[in-house]
């Protein structure tokens, strides 16, 4: 039976945006309106869509989309967007009611945990995430400032009034119950997905991105590079590597992680680094099987803070990742209980280039299996019914059970 309250699901990325949390809440959405009445409040241009029958209706509230190289530009438009959320869910939340929301932008789960609570509506938070943390992690703040002690008191106050917080990494658990508002009860471990179906991919010279490459082992990087990246370590591993003709690096992605390697080659012009830009979605696949391995390069203090969702689509191309982060940080710890790869220290360029050399040299074939086993655990129809699980108990207003 459904039941007679809906679910909000509020997040300012939703087709037709590209993004990975647009896909990630929608297929949310979708899957929850197999068993209730689910509502989408969305801040991407054109995303409106009347109801239909037994699928979410999608209201579109007005919103810009500043570059994140704008920062005060993108920030005031944020804090305008989160307001008119606030406005939208005062009229539309109802008590017995679920809002569902996500940490982007970092204020919005303020604003939707609010006026859940004053509407006496429940809520839940998807955590990609955790502030100020990121910040503090890129360098924007530090960590005894007036702002990130503003920011911890806030967030004590938030996570009092949610009624659940679903983490995609176990190591946010640590972080989180460090806030008296915050309860072993309230968290879900509901890890991403990959968007690519699991299969070993053959590396093929004839793959458009590699053609042009005569190296005999190619490393990748691809996605957005935003501030939890590191493109320094990357460019630097390049460069202690530019005399080893069997090793290039593909490097592809957008954001101001990426601006950074395109000014640094534009200096340096190594002679072992390709650089492409965003590719479409349909030349995703290509591009993930074009590279040998793969990099993620995390900044330090990255565990607890940060999951990087590309990981998943790495590891059903059948690829080996090199991991940039802490070793207690989720990533780090599939890789090393997978045997997926490889797990390099912050900031250290001449540990990555010897891990490059180490799979360069490698001769475990069976890792590109053990990566697509791995990404098949990490399927939507496990994610999409744990999510589907969790509201129905918000619904039904019955008492949370921790999961393991």
């Amino acid at each position: 039976m459904r039941s007679p309250n809906k679910v909000v699901v509020v997040s300012q990325h939703y087709p037709p945006d590209h993004s990975t949390t647009a896909a990630i809440m929608a297929a949310i959405a979708e899957r929850i309106a197999d068993d209730a009445e689910v509502m989408v409040v969305s801040g991407m241009p054109g995303s409106a869509n009347p109801a239909a029958p037994g699928r979410p209706v999608v209201v579109e509230i007005k919103n810009r989309l500043p570059g994140k190289a704008a920062l005060i530009k993108r920030a005031l438009a944020e804090l305008l967007f989160t307001v008119r959320i606030f406005i939208a869910l005062l009229t539309r939340l109802k008590r017995g009611d679920v809002a569902l929301t996500v940490t982007a932008p970092f204020v919005l789960p303020y604003a939707v945990a609010a006026a859940a609570r004053l509407k006496g509506a429940k809520s839940a938070l998807i955590l990609h995430d955790l502030f100020p943390d990121v910040l503090v992690m890129a360098g924007l703040l530090r960590p005894t400032s007036l702002v990130a002690r503003a920011m911890r008191g806030i967030n004590a106050l938030m996570f009092r009034a949610l009624n659940a917080v679903i983490v995609i990494g176990r190591d946010a658990e640590k972080l989180l119950l460090r806030y008296r508002g915050m309860t072993p009860d309230k968290i879900r471990f509901i890890p991403n997905w990959a968007t690519l179906a699991p299969a070993a991919r053959p590396v093929s010279p004839d793959n458009p991105f590699r053609k042009a490459i005569a190296a005999r082992f190619v490393v990748g990087l691809s996605g957005n590079l935003g501030f939890t990246h590191d493109p320094d370590i990357v460019f630097e591993a390049a460069r202690l590597l530019r005399d080893e003709a069997d090793i290039h690096f593909l490097l592809s992605g957008w954001g101001i992680g990426f601006d950074r390697l395109k000014d640094m080659q534009s200096a340096a012009q190594l002679g072992n680094v390709t650089l492409v830009d965003r590719v479409a979605d349909g030349e995703l696949d290509a591009l993930l099987s074009s590279a040998d391995v793969w990099l993620i390069p995390y900044r330090k203090d990255v565990a607890g803070v940060s999951v990087p969702s590309r990981f998943y689509n790495l590891l059903a191309a059948g690829r080996p990742v090199i991991l940039v982060s802490e070793p207690e940080a989720e990533a780090a710890l599939t890789v090393k209980e997978s045997g997926l790869g490889w797990v390099v220290t912050p900031g250290r360029p001449d540990q990555l280039a010897d891990a490059v050399r180490l799979a360069s040299r490698s001769q475990d074939a069976a890792m590109a299996e053990r990566a697509v086993a791995a990404a098949r655990t990490f399927s939507p129809e496990r994610a999409l019914g744990s999510y589907a699980a969790l509201i129905g108990e918000l619904l039904c207003n019955r008492e949370l059970e921790r999961t393991a």
